[in-house]
C-alpha cells in the first residue's frame, strides 16, 4: 500500500516536496523552497509530516525549488537519513552554504531562525550518496511488509546529478521523474528511463502548456543564437546572457565557447562570476563519471574574465563581450538584474534570455520588452527606456510536452500523478494522457490532499 502527500510544488513550480508512505516506510522526495516568497512561506507545508511516519529524504537534484529547505526539515525531523548522487551531494555543499547569506539579505524576521555554516557542513557530512543504476534499500523502522524496500537512480538528463527516483516494495514500483529532460544539451545527454514498466508516476508538467511544435531542437536554436550574437557583435555591442549559477551557465558557457573554437561565434571575451564558476569545477572533476557530451572540455580552462573584478561597467562595452551573469530570472539585486538596468539603456547591445521566466519576475518584463518600450524594474525606481536589443530563446533542460507524453508510454503506468507545472500545463497533460491511454488513472497533485495507490 503506497499513500501520496504533496507538501508543496503541486500545482505550481517551487518548494517541490512529496510524501510517500510505503508499506509503513516514510520516504519524503525532494524538499526545495519557493523563489518567489520569503520565510515560512517559502518551505513546505511540513506539518502535514506531524503524524507520520518519517525515514529518509530522497533529493533528485541540487536546484533551489527541490533542496533550500532540506536543513530546516532536518532540524525539525534529525534523524531522517539523507540520499542524493555523488555529483547533487557536491553541489549541494556550494549551493547550501551560498543559500545562507541570500537569506539573511532577504528575510527581516527575527523570529525566522537561519540556518548557519555550521549547520550545512553537518547536513553534507550526514548525506549518503548512492550512483546510478546501484540499487539500495530504504526499508523503514516501520515497515510492515515482509520484503524490502529498494530505490535505484536514474540519470534526469537535466542538470549535473539529477535523478529520477524507482522506489520498489512488493513488485510496486513507483518513479518520480524529478525534473526531466530526454533531450541532449551542449554538456548533458538526454535521460534514461527505467526498463520496466511502473505502477505509479509522479510526472513534473514544467511545458505541459507549450506547443512542442513551437520550440525549436536545440541545434536550431544554436544557430538562431550565434547569428543573432554575431550581428551584436559585429556592431561593437555587448550581449548579456542572464543564466542560472546552476546548469545554465555551464550549458552555456560551454555552448558559447565551442562556437567560438568552431570559428561560428566571433571570438571575444566572456565575463562570468560567482559560485558558478565554482560549480563549474564539480561538472569538470564528473565529466566521466556521468553519461555526458564533450567529455574532454574543461569549463575551467575556459577562458573567462571575472565580472567582480572589473572597475565599472563600461568597460563591458568598450570592446564587444559576452557576458553570462545570474539569475536566470534577473531577480531583484541579482548580478543580472543590476546589469540589465544597464544593458537597457545600450543601442547596441542585447540581453538575449536562453530560459524559463516566471511571468511575475522582472525577468519576464525584460524579456517581453522591446526598443521604444518603457518598463519599471522596480516599483521605487523610474522607468527604463528600452534601447538595447531584446531577444528569447529557448534552451530548456526539461522535457517538452511530447516528451513527457513519451515517458508515460514507454512506463505505462496504471496512476500518473502530475506536479510542477501550472494549471494550463496540468490540465493539457492530464486530458491527453487520458485520451493516449484507456484506463489510466490521472491525479492532480494538490498540497494535503492524500492519495492512496494499491
Amino acid at each position: 500500500m503506497i499513500k501520496y502527500l504533496s507538501l508543496g510544488g503541486a500545482n505550481e513550480i517551487g518548494a517541490n516536496c512529496h510524501y510517500l508512505n510505503v508499506n509503513g516506510t516514510g520516504i519524503i522526495l525532494d524538499c526545495g523552497m519557493h523563489p518567489k516568497r520569503v520565510g515560512l512561506e517559502a518551505l513546505p507545508k511540513f506539518e502535514l509530516l506531524d503524524d507520520k511516519p518519517t525515514d529518509y529524504v530522497l533529493i533528485s537534484h541540487a536546484h533551489q525549488d527541490h533542496l533550500n529547505a532540506l536543513p530546516f526539515l532536518i532540524k525539525k525531523f534529525p534523524h531522517l537519513k539523507i540520499l542524493t548522487t555523488p555529483q547533487t551531494r557536491a553541489i549541494a555543499e556550494l549551493t547550501l552554504r551560498n543559500a545562507i547569506n541570500i537569506l539573511k539579505d532577504q528575510i527581516k524576521d527575527e523570529s525566522f531562525t537561519i540556518y548557519s555554516h555550521e549547520e550545512v557542513d553537518l547536513l553534507i557530512k550526514s548525506i549518503a550518496y548512492k550512483s546510478y543504476h546501484e540499487e539500495f534499500d530504504v526499508t523503514g523502522l516501520n515497515s510492515v511488509s515482509s520484503s524490502n524496500i529498494t530505490t535505484e537512480f536514474f540519470d534526469a538528463g537535466h542538470i549535473l546529478g539529477s535523478a529520477g527516483i524507482m522506489i520498489t516494495a512488493d513488485n510496486t514500483k513507483t518513479f518520480y521523474t524529478g525534473d526531466i529532460n530526454l533531450s541532449s544539451q551542449t554538456i548533458l545527454k538526454g535521460a534514461t528511463l527505467p526498463s520496466s514498466n511502473v505502477n505509479t508516476l509522479i510526472l513534473e508538467c514544467t511545458y505541459g502548456a507549450t506547443d512542442s511544435s513551437s520550440l525549436n531542437p536545440w541545434e536550431k536554436e544554436l544557430e538562431l543564437l550565434v547569428l543573432s550574437m554575431n550581428k551584436v557583435i559585429n556592431n561593437d555591442g555587448s550581449v548579456l546572457l542572464p543564466v542560472f549559477s546552476l546548469g545554465k551557465l555551464q550549458e552555456m558557457l560551454a555552448t558559447v565557447h565551442l562556437q567560438m573554437q568552431m570559428g561560428k561565434l566571433t571570438n571575444v571575451d566572456i565575463y562570468t562570476a560567482g559560485i558558478g564558476k565554482k560549480i563549474n569545477r564539480v561538472y569538470d572533476y564528473n565529466r566521466y563519471a556521468v553519461n555526458r557530451n564533450e567529455k574532454e572540455l574543461i569549463l575551467h580552462d575556459v577562458n573567462q574574465k571575472d565580472l567582480y573584478e572589473i572597475k565599472s561597467t563600461e568597460e563591458l562595452f568598450k570592446y564587444p563581450s559576452i557576458v553570462l551573469a545570474s539569475s536566470g530570472m534577473m531577480v531583484e539585486s541579482t548580478l543580472s538584474f543590476i546589469l540589465a538596468k544597464r544593458w537597457l539603456s545600450q543601442k547596441k547591445s542585447a540581453i538575449f534570455t536562453v530560459g524559463y521566466m516566471d511571468d511575475e519576475s522582472p525577468g519576464y518584463l525584460v524579456a517581453n520588452a522591446r526598443k521604444g518600450d518603457k518598463i519599471k524594474l522596480k516599483e521605487s525606481e523610474k522607468d527604463i527606456d528600452v534601447k538595447c536589443e531584446v531577444k528569447n530563446f529557448n534552451f530548456s533542460a526539461h522535457s517538452r510536452r511530447d516528451e513527457l507524453l513519451k515517458i508515460v508510454k514507454k512506463l505505462k503506468p496504471d496512476n500518473v500523478v502530475l506536479v510542477h507545472g501550472d494549471a494550463e500545463a496540468i490540465d493539457w497533460m492530464g486530458s491527453s494522457i487520458i485520451k493516449m491511454k484507456k484506463g489510466i488513472k490521472v491525479y492532480s497533485a494538490r498540497i494535503g490532499k492524500e492519495l492512496l495507490f494499491a
